[in-house]
């Protein structure tokens, strides 16, 4: 197939791919081990491919019916369950070719292209008489959008438009294969004749399994090899099974001694089973949040039983978030009360704040009270003393009266004496001077305390 990059940029074109893989098939029902139930349906389809000719030929309802008249199966199941053998052996029986369409083939980067390739595998399959086989066709046959919003979305659209129309058309046998067949457009199953489910094989047939993946003659096998055990012991799909024979033909090369003395043990079939399981776990591990991932579901019935475990899981999940609410409501509903309760102890907190002060403030008045009497008392003292000291003056002033008064009468008596009276005025002066100073000076002091 052309790369469309390289060709827009420099201009060149690479040898064309073909579009689908044609195979001689090789391989037949005999080289694969089902359950009874598929074989009876693969049985049933192989035999409407065979008649086909007489029903519509014949019997003359091509002349009655212009389309419609392919016939499509649609294998669905786990992958390991031998879809593709079986597409390999129905096409062996018809004598045909198969054409193995891949949508990583088919798909292009150009908008319509892919439709028109869809369009070229038909015509292919027409013209080599072959059966068209659809690997992985949930890829192609997906459900068409109904809200078609983006560029994408309308390709996917006309895609499928374009193949059920094809499908319609085609005169011949189509088969897909598919391990997520819910995710076909509903429009298909009108179209697809026959649904064949591939389930998962049982005990019996799984130790079958492990028989047909040897050679009869050449693979050695030791003593010690039990199918039956091993199918038993282990829930597997045929993929599965083969993967762990290769893995003990493996490890059997790797004992010690001389190739020729080699031998396939039962240990090597459960060692290689065993790393068959643990690369499903490492894979499993991101798809799955619960589970071992060691064994694929027992068919229809073991993806019911997985999918119902998975629904148990979520449930359980969902009981304890259901839980975790009523505890939130519970709190919820409690929260009233709290606030409640703490308005009350904010209120008694408040009350025994204001009875503290209350008390605070009048210690302090009794205290302002007591002070102020004692001012009133040291004011009254202070008065007192103002009243003594004027009139310790006013005695002073009348004793100095009273010598000034004598001193005269004497100056008068003896003014024979001129310098002595004058001394002695002095010194009476002097006396009383100084007793006025002190008495203000002693005023003062009483006044400032």
């Amino acid at each position: 197939m052309a790369n469309p990059l390289r060709d827009l940029f420099f201009g060149t074109v690479a040898p064309k791919k073909e579009l689908v893989e044609a195979i001689t098939p090789r391989r037949t029902f005999d080289d694969v081990i089902l359950p009874l139930s598929t074989r009876r349906a693969l049985d049933f389809a192989l035999s409407q491919i065979k008649k086909h000719d007489l029903i519509f030929h014949q019997w003359g309802l091509g002349e009655r019916h212009s389309t419609g008249r392919g016939l499509a199966f649609n294998f669905a199941g786990p992958p390991g369950t031998g879809k593709t053998i079986c597409a390999e052996a129905i096409a062996n029986a018809l004598g045909k070719k198969l054409l193995v369409v891949r949508y990583s083939e088919v798909e292009s980067l150009w908008a319509g292209e892919t439709s028109k390739n869809v369009a070229a595998v038909f015509r292919a399959a027409a013209e080599h008489d072959a059966v068209l086989f659809f690997d992985e066709a949930d890829a192609i046959a997906s459900r068409r959008f109904s809200s078609v919003t983006q560029g994408y979305q309308r390709e996917a659209n006309a895609v499928v438009n374009v193949l059920l129309k094809e499908l319609e058309e085609f005169d011949g046998a189509t088969i897909f294969a598919t391990n997520l067949a819910a995710n076909f457009d509903p429009a298909f199953e009108r179209r697809i004749r026959t649904h064949i489910l591939f389930e998962m094989p049982g005990a019996p047939e799984r130790a079958e399994i492990w028989k047909v993946q040897l050679h009869a003659r050449k693979t050695p096998l030791a003593d010690d090899v039990d199918f039956a055990e091993l199918g038993e012991k282990f829930t597997a799909s045929g993929g599965d099974i083969k993967n762990a024979v290769l893995k003990a033909a493996q490890m059997a090369t790797t004992e010690p001694g001389d190739d020729d003395d080699k031998q396939i043990h039962q240990r090597h079939f459960e060692a290689g089973m065993q790393d068959v399981i643990a690369a499903k776990k490492v894979m499993d591990q991101t798809l799955f949040a619960e589970g071992d991932g060691s064994a694929m579901p027992n068919g229809l019935g073991g993806f019911f039983d997985s999918f119902a475990r998975t629904q148990e899981g979520q449930s359980e999940q969902i009981e304890a978030l259901t839980r975790r609410l009523g505890e939130t409501e519970r709190a919820t509903r409690a929260l009233p009360g709290i606030v409640e309760r703490f308005d009350d102890a904010a209120r008694t907190a408040q009350n025994q704040l204001r009875a503290d002060l209350t008390v605070q403030v009048g210690e302090l008045s009794g205290q302002l009270s007591g002070i102020a009497q004692e001012a009133q008392n040291a004011a009254g003292e202070n008065s007192a003393m103002r009243e003594t000291l004027g009139a310790q003056l006013r005695e002073h002033q009348t004793k100095l009266d009273d010598l000034f008064t004598r001193l005269q009468s004497e100056r008068e008596a003896q003014n024979t004496n001129t310098a002595q009276w004058k001394t002695q005025i002095l010194i009476a002066w002097g006396i009383g001077g100084a007793a006025l100073i002190a008495a203000v000076a002693a005023l003062a002091l009483a006044l400032r305390g």
